[in-house]
């Protein structure tokens, strides 16, 4: 992203006017950004436990992200963070009973 500004010199209130336009513009053409952003963090973050191992996971994700990130339609992004979010609830869940069998094991024998 390059910007060119005509007879505004360096932080005239111009240039800043302009840069500050296009940020907006920006901001306003993704507004899924930061949800779609916060969704990958949180499964990198769930994907450190998984039984296949973390990088394992972590490969599957960025292929996984890659693979939609040409995805403008808002609606379809909406469906595919809703999808992310159903893994991490799954994730969740499988990482909760396996400390529940572990916590089990400790105390009955069978």
């Amino acid at each position: 992203m390059h910007i060119t500004l005509h007879r505004a010199g360096r932080g005239s209130r111009e240039s800043r006017g302009a840069a500050d336009q296009h940020d907006s513009s920006v901001k306003m053409a993704n507004p899924l950004r930061a949800e779609v952003v916060r969704l990958y963090k949180n499964l990198l973050y769930l994907g450190r436990d998984y039984p296949k191992g973390g990088d394992y996971f972590k490969e599957r994700l960025r292929v996984a992200f890659t693979k939609n990130k040409s995805v403008q339609d808002p609606e379809r992004i909406k469906e595919l963070i809703a999808r992310g979010e159903y893994v991490a609830r799954e994730l969740e869940a499988l990482y909760y009973l396996r400390k529940y069998r572990a916590m089990k094991k400790r105390y009955y024998n069978e």
